[in-house]
Parts: structure tokens; sequence; C-alpha cells
């Protein structure tokens, strides 16, 4: 059942593996707004985790056993890995702190993002933080495909999109940016550099496996719940070939953002 989601995502995905946004980003500038824009992805891929979390371990207390065992194991490793990896300097950060980091060594601007979250910590829901005037258009259309899935969407869908939306993704979508980058910028981009060769690493391996057990053990027999899987991953990586879209608008024709 795995291929048939394969077979299902493989027309959008390898439009997103061969987009022409990795080729022109040549330039400092480029890769400046490609993060401008892709911080805010690797931001909600942080809270659709902790939804998979939240709905398959028990994050509340009193504790009781919740769900299969196999199920908590596996999301359980992929939480640590995501909120908690190993920086170049041996320290522990989760990915979105990382990327951070490497936007500020980058010179790009993390304005937007850091006013998201400014509002979501004053109170404001989702929705209202989503349409911060300084956010791009094609990050908030993502972001709201990606909560609207958190808020409304069954465990196995959500499984679904994360594991073959975005985790298993991520390897063949950033393989064509790592080659050369560090040796046009040095000095630059060596954060920007380290997370992606993380993400192949880890993604590309561990994490993307650790997700397949994870759909397996909740779409089990389930012909229908199979089928809303595949139909959801296709629509995510739909949406992210929207937002790659929208940043390669951007690099040819730049908008203040």
């Amino acid at each position: 059942m795995i291929q048939t989601i394969r077979d299902t995502i493989a027309p959008v995905r390898e439009q997103i593996v061969q987009h022409p946004l990795y080729q022109r980003m040549q330039q400092m500038d480029d890769i400046r707004v490609f993060m401008q824009y892709h911080v805010f992805a690797v931001w909600d891929f942080m809270s659709l985790l902790k939804s998979l979390q939240q709905q398959l371990t028990c994050t509340t207390i009193p504790w009781v056993p919740s769900g299969s065992a196999a199920t908590r194991f596996l999301i359980n490793e992929i939480v640590t890995g995501e909120e908690s990896d190993i920086a170049p300097d041996g320290s522990r950060l989760s990915h979105y702190e990382l990327y951070l980091r490497a936007m500020e060594q980058a010179g790009a601007d993390t304005g937007a993002m850091q006013q998201c979250l400014q509002q979501l910590q004053s109170g404001k829901k989702i929705d209202e933080a989503l349409h911060t005037a300084s956010i791009p258009t094609a990050a908030q259309t993502f972001m709201q495909h990606t909560f609207n899935l958190i808020f409304h969407a069954p465990v196995h869908v959500q499984a679904a999109v994360f594991t073959f939306g975005r985790e298993d993704l991520i390897p063949d979508m950033f393989l064509a940016l790592v080659n050369d980058l560090d040796k046009q910028f040095p000095g630059q981009i060596s954060l920007f550099k380290y997370y992606l060769e993380r993400h192949i690493e880890v993604d590309g391996d561990h994490h993307s496996h650790l997700g397949m057990q994870m759909v397996e053990e909740l779409c089990g027999s389930d012909n229908a719940k199979w089928q809303e899987a595949a139909m959801a991953a296709k629509a995510a990586l739909e949406m992210r070939l929207l937002l790659w879209n929208g940043i390669l608008q951007d690099i040819r024709s730049p908008v203040t953002i």
C-alpha cells in the first residue's frame, strides 16, 4: 500500500525535484529569498510533528498508555531528532532554531518569522498570526494548508502528509542545492549547508523509514484510509510546488516581504 501512495504522488513529486528554482539560485540574494520563505515550512513542520505526537502518545497528566507502543516509539524517536538535533558545535538545537541561525549567518531577514511567533506568544490565534503583513503570500497559503490538516484531518492523513509530503521529500528536494553552495560562498552559508546535509542524512534514511512504518501502522488494512492518505500526500506536494513557484517568482521579480 505504500507503493500506492508513491504512485499517486509521483508526477507532482517529480515536478518538485526537478523544479527550475534550484538552478536559479546562484547568488547570495537568491539564497536569502529562499530562506525567508522556506523558514515557514521548517517551522510549521514542527507543529505537524507535535500534532502527531499529541495524538499518538500521551502528553497529558496523569499519564495513561495511548495507542500502540510501536507507533509511540516511532513518533517519539522522530521528535527527539527534530526537536533536539546536534548542532555543528555539539550543542542541541531543533532544526527550526538551527535554520534561524543559518539565516542570520547568511544575512537573511528573520523579521517576518519572528513577528509571527511574537504574535502567537502574545495570545493571538494562528489564523491571525499567519496573516502578518510581512509574511510572503505563498508562505501564508502553505501554512494555512498545514494548520487546516492539523486541526481537521485524521491522524493517518497527517502521518501520510508528514512522511510523503515533508520527510520523504526532503532529500531529493535539497540534494541539488547542497553540492557547490559552500564553495561559491565560503563562510556565509556553512550552517545552511549543515542543515541541508542533516536532512539528507537523517530524513532521507532513518526518519523516512520510521514515517513509513507509522503510516503502515495507522492505515493497516483499511483501503479507505490508504486512499485518503494518498490524496492528502498529493495535495501537500501540490502546496509545496506552489510555494516553490512563489519563491522562484520572487527571485525573478523581487518583492518586499
